[in-house]
């Protein structure tokens, strides 16, 4: 652990590669720098079910982000680097203050630009008695060998697999290579982790697969949940999200401006049931634009 803030150095720690002296002050794409900043925390009921449980996820929002999605439905905190300033000790505390309020787990939003910082933080919180799981709550848009950082650390890991369409994810959300470094990120999260384990209703290890569905097919939803099904196997959690709906920039992109219909949802859960999927949670398009959104678990779906 003692070496991780090395990686600041030059910072390598996502696929944009910025080489950038972090340490010193120096920010790339991301903006952040040397410290922690948490726009955000505390229980949370939006998650699906095995995550948020009854007395919900203990949410840490992490100010800005490595993507620039033009629809991203929590730009003010993804496009900015607003928020309270935390000492890796001060992180630590708030693992603790979270476990304290009765959480199910600490679930990390947006951590990818603080790896090296959270790592040793939740080493420290490990080493010091926490007992509830950590949550990676990621889009997935990472290095293969950033994940490798987190083995042992992670128990949950909640990735995005937004496109399949190289070409779209460049246009969408500025993101070079998406689908190669997210199935490379997403195979290593699952070699970490295996299937999701959920007890008395609550999720205790594994991975799930979170997918928003976007108006006119634009995510490529049958190839990515094909690849799933071929590389990380039918019993697959996956979290299929209905509540697209236009904001932030996507007002100027006609193919954006608009919600997904039922027949477009449907038609993605009929693809779902054709290739046998059997851990599903799933959303009404009536839980557009609410912060908390509503999940149905499908297992299985039925013709």
């Amino acid at each position: 652990m003692d070496n991780m803030r090395s990686l600041l150095e030059s910072c390598e720690i996502c696929p944009r590669r910025c080489r950038i002296n972090r340490l010193n002050g120096e920010r790339g794409y991301c903006g952040i720098g040397n410290d922690i900043i948490v726009s955000h925390y505390g229980p949370h009921f939006g998650e699906e079910p095995p995550i948020t449980g009854i007395k919900g996820s203990g949410n840490i929002f992490f100010s800005s982000c490595n993507l620039r999605c033009i629809y991203c439905q929590n730009y003010q905190i993804s496009t900015a680097t607003k928020g309270e300033r935390l000492s890796i000790d001060d992180l630590v505390a708030l693992f603790f203050h979270l476990e304290q309020q009765g959480v199910h787990n600490i679930n990390l939003v947006s951590p990818t630009p603080y790896v090296p910082l959270i790592a040793i933080a939740i080493q420290k919180a490990k080493e010091r008695g926490i007992t509830i799981p950590f949550v990676y709550n990621t889009n997935a848009y990472e290095n293969k060998e950033t994940i490798q950082t987190l083995h042992g650390l992670i128990d949950i890991y909640l990735p995005d697999f937004k496109y399949w369409n190289t070409h779209i994810a460049r246009k969408l959300s500025d993101a070079p290579a998406y689908r190669h470094h997210v199935q490379a990120s997403i195979l290593e999260m699952k070699h970490q982790v295996g299937h999701l384990s959920i007890q008395n209703g609550i999720a205790t290890r594994g991975i799930l697969i979170r997918h928003l569905v976007l108006p006119g097919n634009l995510s490529g939803t049958k190839n990515i949940l094909l690849w799933i099904r071929d590389y990380l196997g039918k019993d697959t959690h996956i979290s299929l999200m209905s509540q697209y709906y236009p904001t932030h920039r996507a007002s100027e992109y006609p193919l954006l401006n608009r919600r997904i219909t039922q027949r477009e949802y449907h038609q993605v859960l009929n693809v779902l049931v054709d290739l046998d999927f059997r851990n599903v949670f799933t959303q009404e398009l009536e839980s557009a634009e609410l912060f908390v959104p509503d999940f149905n678990q499908a297992k299985p779906f039925e013709n």
